[in-house]
């Protein structure tokens, strides 16, 4: 592989421009007249983004998105790896699905897919999945996850969290009591009351979160929250991670960003689980991230097709695309507005995540010697989002029309340029 010169870039946004070799897809010393030359001319050098939180929707619903679709999309916003979530069709709970999902994204090379396994058989929460034959194949699961659903017996979240301790794995947790949830459509609140939509509490996600907090602390278990939405779940996590529970979490870009006030058109392209809450949620979401309650943001990309998002509100299918817009609504959200300057971007997009899911080779420090998985980021750019132009095959985004700021226009991966000047490297 040829050397790759990046030249006048300025790693984590700080100091004058330098130029950063790389030689046999890491970091090296010096420089290269025969190496490939990207001009960064001022631009951001971040670590790769990781998602801990992907849904690539391989084997099932390759109608919607591909692990080729979805590791272009990835590239496409930055990212040198992502985990791809269990809720397949069949369902990622056995060995022989999540080693396809892992040969799939070898296969791609675009981006490292690690496959999520699932924590029960068939997500139906009745019968612990096979955790243990997924953690030692050659996929080496060590993230599990019904996402989607909640773990919601709590003898057999308990039996979850005691058998990922043994196997060094994570639980992550949809966090959803679904006795509170059913029929719901929309955060329960003034907007759902008005609108005449069943209404999903914020306790629903809460009592989940403090009960599984306490089982973890109980059994010394690694526990990950997904998608973070309402205020109390922050504040449960602040006295969980006071007491010395081994619990991380994340927030997506859509909760950092849109409100319920978005409901009042019915259009599904708004319906995501956990739904979009109020203001005074994403305020205290931003504030829990920057102070690092929550941990780190992943995108919950989630492609549909046209049939189950064009669609009256209650018979749509909760879920947003994320890959590609992630760093724009991070960028303003949390730079834009002085919570996170661009070391924080590194901490929550990369750093944090890699260090939950046990990655040792991605979110590293930009130094001699490390592996160069990274991203280079325009910080002046803006751009327009067009969920036609978008690289998954579906197009629900709803940031259609919204012009973001910074623009990622490289991304590497072991040393090889994955996506330049928003195209695939070919």
């Amino acid at each position: 592989m040829k050397p790759l010169l990046l030249k006048g870039v300025r790693p984590y946004g700080e100091g004058e421009p330098q130029d950063i070799l790389i030689r046999d897809g890491v970091i090296a010393e010096g420089t290269d007249e025969n190496a490939e030359v990207i001009e960064g001319n001022g631009a951001v050098l971040l670590p790769g983004f990781v998602d801990l939180h992907t849904h690539l929707r391989e084997p099932g619903r390759e109608d919607t998105e591909t692990i080729e679709t979805g590791s272009r999309a990835a590239a496409l916003g930055g990212y040198t790896a992502v985990f791809a979530m269990a809720n397949t069709d069949p369902v990622a709970d056995n060995a022989v699905i999540v080693e396809h999902v892992a040969r799939r994204g070898q296969e791609v090379g675009l981006v490292d897919v690690h496959p999520v396994g699932a924590v029960t058989v068939g997500l139906k929460g009745e019968k612990l999945a096979e955790l243990g034959t997924m953690a030692k194949s050659k996929a080496n699961v060590k993230v599990f996850s019904d996402d989607g659903h909640c773990v919601h017996d709590p003898l057999i979240m308990r039996r979850a969290l005691e058998y990922s301790k043994a196997l060094g794995a994570v639980i992550a947790q949809h966090a959803e009591e679904p006795r509170l949830t059913i029929g719901a459509q929309a955060h329960e609140g003034e907007n759902a009351s008005r609108l005449g939509l069943q209404g999903w509490p914020a306790a629903a996600e809460e009592s989940i979160v403090a009960r599984d907090c306490l089982l973890a602390k109980q059994v010394d278990a690694k526990l990950h929250v997904c998608h973070v939405s309402t205020t109390g779940t922050a504040d449960v996590l602040k006295w969980a991670k006071a007491r010395g529970t081994k619990v991380s979490a994340e927030v997506t870009p859509h909760h950092l960003i849109l409100t319920d006030d978005r409901l009042s058109t019915y259009d599904p392209v708004n319906k995501v689980n956990p739904p979009l809450r109020t203001q005074s949620d994403v305020d205290a979401l931003r504030a829990a991230l920057a102070d690092g309650t929550i941990d780190c943001v992943a995108t919950d990309h989630a492609p549909h097709a046209i049939q189950d998002k064009d669609c009256e509100w209650s018979a749509a299918r909760p879920g947003m695309l994320g890959l590609q817009t992630a760093l724009g609504i991070v960028v303003e959200t949390m730079v834009k507005t002085g919570l996170l300057d661009w070391r924080g971007v590194a901490r929550v997009m990369s750093e944090k995540p890699a260090e939950i899911a046990g990655l040792t080779d991605q979110g590293r420090p930009i130094a001699v010697g490390e592996p160069a998985n990274l991203v280079l980021v325009d910080p002046d750019a803006t751009w327009t989002v067009n969920g036609a132009e978008l690289a998954s095959i579906a197009g629900n985004t709803p940031f259609e029309g919204m012009e973001l700021p910074g623009a990622v226009t490289a991304t590497i991966l072991r040393g090889r340029v994955t996506a330049l000047a928003g195209r695939i490297a070919e």
